[in-house]
């Protein structure tokens, strides 16, 4: 608790869905001095705007998790832009930072970041052994040189910054919007339209083999707070849940927690993106003590159950 109670804390972000579980897991540890600069008044891709961040926040610490983002569809239609702003943001703030002399920033990464066909489950060594998925690499790369920054102004300057990497994160508050959204929440909204709809199908993106790794966004809140704690080296670290599931093991999670009949219709003209996703999570754990605490099927059932009450408000 004493460790925030007097430290000014920027978190870029802070008003998006991850960043609104960090904020009140700031606000729970005590901290009082939490500036978020919003995009309407602060685009963090423009220098200008960073450094009028830096003067208006004066942060001890800085949490940037803002990011320019979305599914596989909108990685595919967005590879400049999501390559350009991601870059720009984390290269300035952390740039304007080491000169503030702040304490430490604390960058987050992606699990885009792997080679395409990095061996399961991916161990944080193995980041730079092949090139990302392709329809997410820009974003992927972009991300990774917060990494090479990171470590190389540790190394020249001194400059305490260290780099996590969570896996696809869900939860209440996750983005809905079909044309940006993930596939956890793309498919309860399919689900949920559908229903209303009285469709009695639903057509899903790829063939159902790929896998992945989901994290509750409220322990992801709870691992950054915690490496932003305790930990100061250069190595990256994973931040999961250590588990897989296939995407047609998803979503017929998904649907018998819905209560949906209907059928699943495939259409694998639609690219599966990376063929498996998940983590080796034993570097969090070890260095600062973090594990996720929320079962999968537990986060799905609060996740769908805010959809549902947020529908139909």
């Amino acid at each position: 608790m004493g460790f925030w109670q007097k430290k000014r804390v920027m978190v870029t972000g802070g008003a998006g869905f991850l960043g609104r579980y960090v904020v009140d897991a700031l606000k729970k540890r005590g901290c009082s001095e939490i500036f978020v600069p919003r995009r309407e008044e602060y685009d963090l891709v423009s220098f200008g705007a960073v450094e009028k961040a830096y003067r208006d926040g004066r942060p001890d610490i800085v949490i940037h998790l803002a990011a320019v983002v979305g599914g596989i569809g909108a990685n595919r239609e967005n590879p400049g832009k999501y390559f350009y702003d991601n870059l720009m943001m984390g290269v300035q703030l952390m740039e304007v930072g080491r000169h503030a002399r702040i304490e430490k920033f604390v960058a987050l990464g992606t699990i885009c970041c792997y080679p395409k066909f990095a061996p399961v489950p991916f161990k944080e060594d193995d980041i730079w052994n092949g090139y990302p998925e392709e329809t997410n690499a820009p974003y992927g790369l972009a991300k990774k040189m917060l990494l090479v920054q990171s470590q190389a102004y540790r190394q020249q300057y001194g400059f305490n910054s260290i780099f996590l990497m969570p896996v696809n994160l869900y939860g209440p508050h996750d983005n809905f919007d079909p044309k940006s959204s993930h596939v956890i929440p793309a498919l309860i909204k399919k689900v949920f339209d559908a229903k209303q709809a009285g469709e009695r199908s639903i057509s899903v993106w790829g063939t159902g083999k790929a896998t992945r790794e989901f994290l509750y966004a409220e322990d992801a809140a709870e691992g950054i707070i915690l490496a932003a704690e305790k930990y100061d080296k250069p190595d990256p670290v994973n931040l999961g849940a250590g588990f897989e599931i296939s995407i047609k093991d998803l979503v017929g999670l998904i649907v018998k927690l819905t209560c949906f009949t209907g059928d699943i219709r495939w259409d694998a003209a639609k690219p599966d993106g990376q063929p498996r996703r998940m983590l080796d999570v034993s570097r969090a754990q070890k260095e600062f003590g973090f594990r996720a605490k929320t079962s999968f099927e537990e986060g799905l059932k609060k996740t769908i159950e805010w959809y549902r009450e947020t529908v139909s408000s």
